[in-house]
């Protein structure tokens, strides 16, 4: 693994809706690196989930797992890679992202309290929404997986979408502009836009 960066894991938890799909997000307490935000379950690679001879991305899915069930006692069987989220240079604390779906398990979820304030079963839609009005606190990688998933109508859809896990390596480019390979001005090179504005409510994501 790279020394010079923390690894984690998130997992994206779905359930069927009438209409449509949720996905399970958790609210942070208010303290550490995604104070008072709401996200998806996850946490970073402990020396539990490390085997040797497995890839950063099998480690990644063991961490998924573990955390999943430790913040909200559901422990996901399938995880389907998503995304890989890396930080800008500027974050406090560097730690590379990966993203899996999973059908959410039968059972109850039981939040920790010390790291869960909240839980909330919502559409993607729906949070894109309360986000859009101030209602609640998203970070980007999370807006960005909510906007791609509320395209799907069903769990099967979107985890077929999800066929070719996608790289973010993050690039600030100022006055809240996140950037992403594809983008002209990103450093790694483009010819278009794959940005997010998020100087105002509600954000934009422009992305040809």
């Amino acid at each position: 693994m790279d020394q010079t960066m923390l690894v984690g894991g998130t997992a994206v938890l779905l359930r069927a809706a009438h209409p449509g799909i949720e996905t399970l997000l958790i609210r942070r307490p208010d303290r550490g690196s995604f104070a008072s935000a709401w996200v998806f379950p996850g946490g970073v690679v402990e020396d539990v989930d490390i085997m040797t001879g497995d890839t950063e991305h099998a480690t990644a899915a063991r961490a998924t797992a573990r955390e999943c069930e430790e913040e909200v006692g559901l422990r996901p069987t399938t995880l389907t890679t998503l995304s890989c989220w890396v930080p800008p240079i500027e974050a406090p604390k560097r730690v590379r992202t990966w993203f899996f779906l999973a059908e959410a398990p039968d059972g109850e979820v039981r939040a920790a309290p010390d790291e869960v304030i909240d839980v909330q079963w919502l559409s993607p839609a729906e949070a894109l929404r309360r986000h859009a009005d101030g209602e609640i606190v998203l970070f980007p990688p999370t807006w960005v997986t909510l906007q791609g998933l509320a395209a799907h109508s069903s769990i099967a859809a979107a985890v077929a979408a999800a066929s070719v896990p996608e790289l973010y390596s993050t690039h600030l480019l100022g006055d809240g502009v996140f950037l992403w390979a594809g983008d002209a001005e990103h450093p790694d090179g483009g010819s278009g836009r794959h940005r997010l504005g998020t100087a105002a409510l509600p954000w934009e994501y422009v992305r040809d």
